[in-house]
């Protein structure tokens, strides 16, 4: 019949599959001895194109995860030293109203001195909370009570290792201290970093350190450190800007801290990443007392921000040095964490106790900024 091909039906009926030839292979079609070199040809293509779509990001994003900066030995050298009589004529004093809604007057350099809240000697340099009864005169505390915070006039850049003496920290329901770096004209833009925060302390606590950022900052890869992660995204508008921070460990803040006489917060700051080390007195290496710092041989960090996820050198610019106690505020002051530790609301306690802040203070010994002359850190 016109139209029909030669053998188009096998001896059974069913029709025959053309091969890659052209000639019947006597197989149905959904046989896979009847599929052509064609047809196997595109089903491993599809097969291929699945397993790159599929398995390849995987096994990159695992091997981003796995990945780990390379913190090349740095030369560093003293560029700054924050000491003695002198310490805080390198430091800017803000004034007024808290930026994070806290019940506190932040007062200028010569209000400061003359109510002796910023003092410092050959060894020591103290900034603390007014401890004066609330009175119609001036300082009055109804409105918030007198504090310093202070910022250093210079600014810095990556690169840079920074030794702070820390010897007794701020303690007392109500109080938020802080020492910390920023770009206060440029937040969370160019970043932030917490070296030693707590809030209402009446004992011993941890102290929290952090990184807020803008967004694309995270700390979800591997990180060598012996402090506890408490929240992997740095964004500041995550957490209610808790930021990507870790506990440092017990009595790291607080009394015992106080007690034992405090210790050395050291920090390097470098395109590879951001680690802090936190040394009781007893521990601090014989490189730092000797001023010849090496973080190389220190051992793991207390807190480490690698920069796998992040990119540091976009997100930390021009820091400055900041110190402060704060009152209240927006971490402090909230109802459900004062009543931790505190009773009462924070601003009655700290409008009405005057005695309750003696110990809210900070005692500083050196500042020391130094700078590295081989700058270049590679990734692996």
């Amino acid at each position: 019949m016109a139209g029909f091909g030669k053998n188009q039906f096998s001896e059974d009926g069913s029709e025959r599959t053309p091969n890659s030839s052209g000639a019947s292979s006597g197989l149905p079609w959904w046989h896979p001895k009847g599929w052509g070199k064609k047809i196997l040809g595109g089903i491993a293509a599809t097969i291929v194109i699945l397993i790159v779509v599929i398995v390849v990001p995987v096994v990159v994003t695992r091997n981003k995860d796995n990945a780990y900066p390379n913190y090349s030995t740095l030369t560093y050298s003293l560029s700054e030293s924050y000491s003695g009589t002198s310490f805080f004529d390198e430091f800017d004093y803000f004034t007024g109203y808290d930026p994070t809604a806290g019940f506190v007057h932040y007062v200028p350099s010569e209000q400061a001195e003359a109510l002796n809240l910023t003092y410092a000697s050959s060894s020591s340099a103290i900034l603390r909370v007014d401890t004066s009864v609330n009175s119609s005169s001036v300082p009055n505390a109804s409105t918030g009570r007198f504090s310093v915070r202070i910022s250093s006039k210079k600014q810095y850049a990556n690169n840079q290792l920074f030794i702070f003496d820390v010897k007794h920290t701020p303690t007392g329901c109500g109080t938020w201290p802080a020492l910390w770096l920023v770009d206060q004209d440029h937040w969370p833009t160019n970043g932030e970093i917490d070296l030693m925060e707590a809030v209402n302390v009446v004992g011993s606590t941890e102290n929290q350190i952090a990184l807020h950022t803008t967004e694309g900052c995270t700390m979800s890869g591997q990180r060598k450190m012996t402090g506890t992660s408490l929240q992997a995204s740095c964004l500041n508008s995550t957490h209610g800007n808790a930021g990507c921070g870790v506990h440092a460990g017990p009595s790291t803040f607080g009394t015992d801290y106080n007690t034992g006489g405090g210790g050395v917060m050291a920090m390097e700051l470098r395109s590879a990443g951001i680690r802090m080390w936190q040394f009781a007195r007893s521990t601090i290496p014989s490189d730092i007392l000797a001023n010849a710092p090496d973080p190389s041989i220190w051992g793991d960090a207390t807190a480490d921000f690698p920069s796998t996820h992040c990119d540091i050198d976009t997100h930390f610019r021009n820091q400055s040095i900041v110190a402060n106690i704060n009152l209240c505020g927006s971490w402090a002051g909230a109802a459900e964490v004062f009543a931790e530790n505190c009773s009462g609301t924070c601003s009655d306690f700290v409008a009405d106790h005057p005695t309750a802040f003696a110990d809210a203070y900070w005692e500083f010994g050196a500042f020391q900024v130094y700078s590295a002359r081989n700058t270049t850190a590679a990734r692996r």
